[in-house]
C-alpha cells in the first residue's frame, strides 16, 4: 500500500510544481513594452530624443550666456565715471556673454542723448533674449502633440481590437485585457515626453527670466551712473 502512495504524492507535487510555475507573472522588459506600442511609438520616441536634446543644448548654451561677474556692473561704472570709456567698452566685449554684448553697445552710445542709450539697451537686449530663448518653441510643441500622438495610438489600438472582436466568436477577457495594456503603453509613452518637454521647457524659462531681472537691474544702474553730474567728463570721447 505504501508503494503505491509514493507515485502518487510524486504526481501531486509536480502538478502544484507545474501550476506554481505557471501562475508566476511574466517580466516585461523595457524594449519589450516599446515594441508592442506599434508604430506609434516610433514618432513619439524621435520626439523623446528631440526633447532631450533641445533641453540640455538650451540649458548649456543659457548657462554660458547669462553668467556674469558679480561686480561686472561696478566695474562698468567706475571706468565710465572715470572716463574710461575705451576699457569700458573692451570689459564688456571680452565677457563674451549676452550682458556683455548689451552694454558694450550701450557704452559705444555714450555721448548720445539718454533715451537713444537706453533704447539700445532695449534693443539689443531683445535680440539677445531672443538668441537664448532660440528653438524652446519647439519644446512647447512637443509638450501638446506627444500626449496626443499617444492617445492617437491606444484609439486606434482600441478601434482595431474590437473590430477583430465583431468578425470572431472568441471573445474573452484576457484578449481584450491583453490587446488595451499594449495599446495603453503608447498613451504611457507620450505622456512621460510630454512631462519632459513641459518641465525642461518652464526651467529653462525660468533661467532667462532671471537674467532678464538681472539685465534690467544693471541697465538701471548703468543709465543713472550717466545721468550723475560726475559723468559729464565720462561723456567726452
Amino acid at each position: 500500500m505504501l508503494l503505491l502512495q509514493v507515485p502518487v504524492t510524486d504526481t501531486t507535487a509536480a502538478s502544484l510544481s507545474a501550476t506554481s510555475a505557471a501562475a508566476q507573472p511574466q517580466s516585461l522588459q523595457l524594449f519589450d513594452l516599446v515594441a508592442k506600442g506599434g508604430w506609434v511609438m516610433i514618432p513619439i520616441a524621435f520626439l523623446f530624443f528631440s526633447t532631450l536634446y533641445l533641453i540640455f543644448e538650451r540649458f548649456f548654451v543659457i548657462r554660458s550666456q547669462t553668467k556674469s561677474d558679480a561686480n561686472f556692473i561696478d566695474n562698468i561704472r567706475d571706468m565710465v565715471a572715470q572716463g574710461n570709456i575705451k576699457s569700458a567698452e573692451s570689459f564688456a566685449k571680452n565677457q563674451r556673454t549676452a550682458m556683455g554684448r548689451v552694454f558694450e553697445k550701450a557704452i559705444g552710445r555714450i555721448g548720445s542723448p539718454i533715451k537713444e542709450i537706453e533704447g539700445t539697451v532695449e534693443s539689443v537686449g531683445q535680440i539677445e533674449l531672443s538668441r537664448l530663448e532660440r528653438n524652446m518653441g519647439y519644446l512647447g510643441i512637443i509638450a501638446g502633440i506627444a500626449p496626443m500622438l499617444g492617445f492617437i495610438g491606444t484609439i486606434s489600438g482600441i478601434i482595431r481590437i474590437f473590430y477583430d472582436i465583431s468578425l470572431s466568436d472568441n471573445i474573452s477577457v484576457g484578449i481584450i485585457a491583453g490587446g488595451l495594456y499594449e495599446k495603453m503603453i503608447t498613451s504611457g509613452a507620450g505622456l512621460i515626453v510630454g512631462v519632459i518637454a513641459y518641465t525642461g521647457y518652464h526651467l529653462l524659462n525660468m533661467m532667462i527670466e532671471k537674467f532678464t531681472l538681472a539685465l534690467e537691474v544693471n541697465a538701471f544702474e548703468f543709465i543713472e551712473v550717466l545721468q550723475k553730474p560726475t559723468t559729464e567728463p565720462a561723456r567726452m570721447r
